[in-house]
Order: C-alpha cells, then sequence, then structure tokens
C-alpha cells in the first residue's frame, strides 16, 4: 500500500522511511538549511524503485543555473524517467515540467507545475520549483499570482504554511505592492521563524522604499536565522552590502565582500553573481575592484560551452572580467554568448529568446562604456533596460542596470545625460531620495558643468 505525503497526496513509494526523507528534502529546498542531496539519497535507499527522489536530485541541480550540472541533472531525470511506471498522475507532472526545465523550455514548465497546482494546491514541490523558474524569468505577476491561488487552500499547521507565505510575500514586492508584502513577510516569520525567504521579501522591500538603516536593522535582527548553515546566507549579506551604498558606506560594503562574498565563501554560481553585482556596483562609484575581480574570475568557470547558458549570469560573468580589466576575454566571453543563443533557432527555448532581446544588448552596452563610449553605450542600455525584467532576477538585482546608465550619463555628452536624468527622475518619484541617489545627481551635475564650460 502506498504512502501518502503529510498534506495527502498519494505517493508512488510504500516506503514511510522513503517518504519521509522526501519531505526533509522538501523542507531542506523551501528553507535553504543545507543541501537535500543526503535526504534524497536516504529515499532512494529506502525505496529504490520510487522515482520522485531521482527527480527531486534533477530539479534541484537545475535549479542551480549550473551548467557544469546539467549532465547530472540529465541522468538523474533518466533515473526517474525509468521508474516512471510506479509514478502517481502527479508525479508524472513533475516528470514531464522537469523535462521542458532541462529542453530550455521554462515557461512551458510553469504553466505544466500550473495546471497540476489547479488539482493539488498543497503541492509544495510544484509552488517551490514554479517560484524559482518564474523568478529565473522575471514573471512576477506569477510570483504573487501562484501562491495566492493555493494559500486559501492550505492549512495554517502545515509546517510548511510559512514558507509558502513567504512565497507570496517576495510576489507581492516584485508586483510593487509594498504594505502587503512586508505583512505577509512577517507574519510568515510569526507562523516560523526559520523562514529565510521571508527575511529576504522584507528586505527587498525596505530596498525598493529606500529604508536602508531599517534594512539593515531588519537584517541584524534576524541574523541568527540566516547567517549559518543556510545557502542563503551569502544571498543576503549582499543585501546588507545594498543597505550600506545606498547610504555611501563604502568601507562597509568592502567589508562584507572580505568576510561573505568572497573566496570559499562562493561556491556556485549564483553566489557569484553577488558577488560580481556588488563589485561593479563598488566599481561605478571609483572604487578599485581588479584584484578582487581577478580572484572571482579565477574561481568562476567560463568555460566556452558554457557561454550562454542562462544570460542574467552571462551578463555577471562579463562584469567580473570587466571589473578585473579583461577587456580581451570578455570581448570574447561575449562573442561566445552570441554564437550560442544567435545559433539556436528554438524559440521555445527561453534564455535564448530572452538574451537575444535583451541580455546581449546589454552586454553589449556595458563592454561599450568601458571601452570609453559612453554616449554610444547609453541607448544600447536604455533600449534593453525597458525589457530588463524578462532577464529574470530582481528588481533590486537589475538596478544594476540603472546604476550603470548613470554612470554612463556622467561621462558621456548630450544624449547620455538625458537619458541619465530620465532615469533619476524616475529615481527619486519611486523612493525618498537617498545618499546614492545624490551621488549620481551630482555627478550628471558636474557633467553637465564640464560641458558646458
Amino acid at each position: 500500500m502506498n504512502c501518502s505525503d503529510p498534506r495527502g497526496h498519494r505517493t508512488g513509494t510504500g516506503s514511510t522511511a522513503a517518504r519521509d526523507a522526501v519531505e526533509r528534502a522538501l523542507w531542506r529546498m523551501m528553507s535553504f538549511y543545507d543541501t537535500p542531496l543526503a535526504d534524497l539519497e536516504a529515499a532512494e535507499q529506502a525505496d529504490p524503485g520510487w522515482a520522485l527522489p531521482h527527480a527531486m536530485k534533477a530539479g534541484f541541480l537545475l535549479s542551480l543555473t549550473e551548467p557544469s550540472l546539467v549532465g547530472q541533472a540529465r541522468e538523474s531525470l533518466q533515473a526517474a524517467r525509468a521508474r516512471e511506471q510506479g509514478c502517481t498522475p502527479r508525479e508524472r507532472a513533475h516528470l514531464e515540467a522537469l523535462t521542458q526545465v532541462l529542453e530550455g523550455r521554462w515557461a512551458a514548465a510553469c504553466r505544466t507545475w500550473d495546471e497540476l497546482l489547479v488539482e493539488h494546491p498543497r503541492d509544495a514541490l510544484a509552488l517551490q520549483w514554479a517560484h524559482l523558474w518564474d523568478f529565473y524569468r522575471g514573471d512576477a505577476h506569477a510570483l504573487r499570482g501562484r501562491p495566492a491561488r493555493a494559500l486559501p487552500d492550505w492549512d495554517e499547521a502545515d509546517p510548511l504554511y510559512g514558507y509558502v507565505l513567504a512565497l507570496h510575500a517576495f510576489g507581492l514586492e516584485e508586483c510593487n505592492l509594498y504594505p502587503q508584502a512586508e505583512e505577509t513577510g512577517r507574519r510568515a516569520l510569526q507562523a516560523n521563524p526559520r523562514v529565510p525567504w521571508a527575511v529576504h521579501a522584507v528586505a527587498h522591500v525596505m530596498e525598493m522604499q529606500g529604508r536602508f538603516e531599517e534594512g539593515s536593522a531588519w537584517l541584524r535582527q534576524h541574523q541568527s536565522v540566516w547567517a549559518e548553515g543556510n545557502g542563503f546566507a551569502t544571498h543576503l549579506w549582499w543585501h546588507k552590502a545594498l543597505f550600506r551604498l545606498e547610504v555611501l558606506d563604502v568601507a562597509g560594503a568592502w567589508r562584507l565582500v572580505d568576510n561573505h562574498l568572497s573566496g570559499a565563501q562562493l561556491q556556485i554560481t549564483l553566489q557569484r553573481v553577488d558577488a560580481a553585482a556588488l563589485l561593479w556596483r563598488l566599481h561605478l562609484l571609483g572604487q578599485d575592484v581588479s584584484a578582487q575581480c581577478r580572484a572571482l574570475v579565477a574561481a568562476w568557470p567560463m568555460e566556452e560551452q558554457e557561454a550562454g547558458y542562462y544570460a542574467f549570469n552571462d551578463l555577471h560573468a562579463l562584469l567580473a572580467l570587466l571589473g578585473a580589466g579583461d577587456l580581451t576575454r570578455a570581448e570574447h566571453w561575449l562573442a561566445c554568448c552570441a554564437a550560442r543563443v544567435l545559433a539556436c533557432e528554438n524559440a521555445a527555448r527561453h534564455n535564448h529568446a530572452m538574451a537575444r532581446e535583451v541580455g546581449l544588448p546589454l552586454m553589449r552596452g556595458v563592454l561599450a562604456m568601458v571601452r570609453g563610449d559612453a554616449e554610444g553605450a547609453a541607448p544600447l542600455l536604455y533600449g534593453a533596460r525597458s525589457h530588463a525584467q524578462r532577464l529574470g532576477g530582481s528588481h533590486a538585482q537589475r538596478d544594476l542596470i540603472d546604476q550603470t546608465l548613470l554612470a554612463c550619463a556622467a561621462r558621456g555628452g548630450a544624449q547620455a545625460r538625458a537619458i541619465g536624468r530620465a532615469v533619476l527622475n524616475e529615481r527619486r518619484l519611486a523612493k525618498p531620495e537617498t545618499p546614492l541617489t545624490r551621488h549620481w545627481t551630482e555627478a550628471l551635475a558636474v557633467c553637465a558643468a564640464g560641458l558646458r564650460g
């Protein structure tokens, strides 16, 4: 007789040990406390014929956006497919969605999970995975809407309830519904104080509202939850550094780089992306980041065959190369990314379409700025900016584009300055003026005065 999971879903296993190990793995995926791999291996040993642990391993590896892990993910998915006969319809839907992810059809995968959640709104695995690939696709409406459609069917006593609330909180924030996002994130932490994604969602609200000191205090208040033994720690240290940069505490940002965003702390590309983004922001403020970027590049696998896998990561790899002063390798990296995505005619591959329309123009714009053509770079960056949400990531992460544009405007001529002024106007209406915003306002004014003189 097959077991049911804690939310009443029938499973393809009769082993309670396998079921319990999968539930622990699911909690790790949603909480980021260690990786789920050991629990999934325990589930495989408890029931060698159950497909779901193999599928979950494939999904976890794919969620890291590491080209080097795709082969292992494919093998795990093949192992799951070989055991498909014993799957429930719900488990088969997961296999189909993961196959679509593996093929680069991310939007199709999210639609498959959507259909699954209509019938099974308490499928936490579907909620978690769809949320991640909505994030990678920059689909803010889905980030908000999918958890909202499921939450009324959840029992507040469920141990995973706070994690689902946290998904909704982040979706609300990405849809600019800041009061609702903060209230939901705080409610998630009341339900369960060990929900780093909820801490993260509220930090995003404070970032978008210019509440930099309050944001620093918020992260410090919850630091015991996320700073040790949690895979999300690097990203939350990055958020803390953003709050320091907003007040132009450059020394404070450097301390965070040295202590938490360099060396052995950076194990995967998602963490390297955070480090590159922070170092690039420091570079735009006139800091010499060449030594740190060289160390970052040395530890970052940038093989030709890995170029063009995910444009968001590709852009940040380019920034690391440029920060290191390696213009030749940066140009080669861009060429490799372009060759991969332009050679593929399969419009269903989400990354390739997004890279052609957003990622490559952004990379070309940044490269033009570093070459000294700020006037030519600004229109390229500004043109891609209106579609930048498709690049994936969050509003806070994509703010790097605006800050790069403002640096172009401070170095360029009349057209670049006009673009910079427009971006600053929008920024000042979006949130209270911060020291960082005043810095760029003054930089543009100095540039304009110099050109008039």
